[in-house]
């Protein structure tokens, strides 16, 4: 007769069957995947006049600059670019900035911690050691220092490119070089955010890896003489998948506001490019007690706090489908 402990574990449904059931997370899901769908598709679908600047500036929603020019569902801005466009692609450098920093950290954060709590002892004592020095650091500061600094020779490099694909007649190339400069403080801004957002997942990993180490099955494969990389990438690794993937759902807001407030502050992303963050920053500038351009402060901010709100029902549905310790 089975124990109840294995019959228990027999009949419990799975991460995904849990997952399932929170519909404010499969409501969260669906959100995020048609953003991301609507980002990618309807920029391309739009008219070009749409895309550029024109004369009708602070064009309210709904009405048109001229009786046959195009509707503009949200308003313009003060180029008189189309806010719907803008804010599209808006979000597609502010999911893309989030989800690469996210994955980033991720894998510092992951290797990092599967050493240490792997190792334990002194390795374990001193690694840790090192990442309560750097969370005592200012992130903002930091990620502000090394857009300060290292902006110019991403610059210089990215010239550099360019400079050689117009001496090979490579016009393609040369052009998404010239279009990739506008982006040089997005390239610096996702690895600096990538290299501060790592120490909290350092952290949860290295948890993981102390109590999965004692483990049968880890013991066995020592017995077995598997070396210490083999333990970590084909027993370790496959059993904290589910929680990486849990904290990285809860990693992507953070970036994402790291890059919001940074480019708010002017240190981000450069017109003509957008992010969300750049387009509160205008929205603000125009704010005033006379005349208030409205919409160009309250859709950006709707659609980030809806995204972030998303991502945040996303990662709490996700750590109560796979967390251990949630156990239903």
């Amino acid at each position: 007769m089975p124990d109840a402990t294995a019959a228990a574990r027999i009949t419990r449904p799975d991460g995904w069957q849990i997952l399932k059931r929170n519909r404010a997370a499969v409501i969260a899901l669906g959100f995020l995947v048609g953003l991301s769908l609507l980002a990618i598709v309807v920029p391309m679908l739009l008219p070009e006049s749409l895309k550029v600047t024109s004369s009708a500036s602070f064009v309210p929603p709904m009405q048109r600059a001229e009786e046959n020019s195009a509707l503009h569902v949200l308003g313009t801005d003060v180029n008189g670019q189309d806010m719907l466009y803008r804010i599209l692609a808006g979000a597609r450098v502010s999911l893309g900035v989030g989800l690469v920093g996210a994955l980033i950290s991720l894998a510092i954060g992951t290797l990092y911690g599967m050493i240490s709590g792997y190792a334990g002892g002194r390795v374990d004592a001193l690694m840790m050691r090192t990442v309560e020095v750097l969370q005592s650091v200012p992130r903002i500061l930091f990620i502000m220092i090394l857009i300060a600094a290292l902006d110019d020779y991403v610059k210089e490099w990215v010239d550099g490119w360019r400079l050689a694909a117009q001496a090979r007649n490579w016009s393609g190339l040369a052009s998404s070089m010239s279009d990739l400069k506008a982006y040089s403080k997005v390239l610096v801004m996702i690895v600096s955010l990538g290299l501060v957002e790592w120490l909290t997942m350092a952290r949860i990993v290295r948890g993981q890896v102390l109590v999965l180490r004692e483990m049968t099955f880890v013991t066995a494969s020592k017995a077995m003489g598997q070396g210490t990389w083999g333990v970590l990438r084909r027993h370790l690794l496959p059993n904290l998948s589910t929680i990486i993937l849990t904290y990285l759902t809860l990693t992507i807001p953070a970036v994402i506001l790291d890059e919001s407030f940074l480019s708010f502050l002017g240190l981000g992303i450069e017109d003509p490019a957008a992010s969300w963050g750049s387009l509160l920053k205008d929205g603000a500038q125009v704010i005033n007690p006379l005349e208030s351009k409205w919409w160009l402060l309250l859709f950006p901010a709707l659609l980030m706090s809806a995204s972030l709100l998303a991502l945040n029902f996303l990662g709490d549905g996700l750590r109560d489908a796979f967390d251990p310790k949630s156990g239903e």
